[in-house]
């Protein structure tokens, strides 16, 4: 009886931990799409800001130091509220979407 239950509680944990890397990833992919669809037209791809529309609206990389210095509440205020041109996506992506996304980019920045 008291192997059957260390099978069980064995298989439980296997299955919350594949459960959590796939939400994981799945979080991430998301995350990467969003910042496709609404961020990389001025951001470029790889965050450096280095596109036409981000030339002209002068965005600096995420990798500049005066970005890379802001805090994680600063970028989630700054993607939910809007900044300058850059609109606000506090009703098109939820919190969680956001702080997601403020994950990802952080990520950016650091390539």
């Amino acid at each position: 009886m008291i192997r059957n239950y260390h099978k069980a509680l064995f298989f439980f944990a296997l299955c919350a931990s594949v459960a959590f890397l796939g939400s994981s990833a799945t979080a991430q992919d998301s995350a990467e799409s969003s910042y496709k669809a609404k961020c990389a037209v001025c951001h470029a791809a790889d965050g450096s800001g280095d596109t036409a529309m981000g030339k002209k609206l002068e965005v600096q990389s995420f990798s500049a130091p005066a970005v890379a210095k802001l805090s994680d509440a600063a970028f989630i205020e700054i993607t939910t509220k809007g900044k300058g041109k850059m609109p606000g996506y506090e009703k098109k992506l939820s919190d969680d979407q956001i702080k997601d996304l403020v994950k990802y980019i952080r990520g950016l920045g650091k390539k």
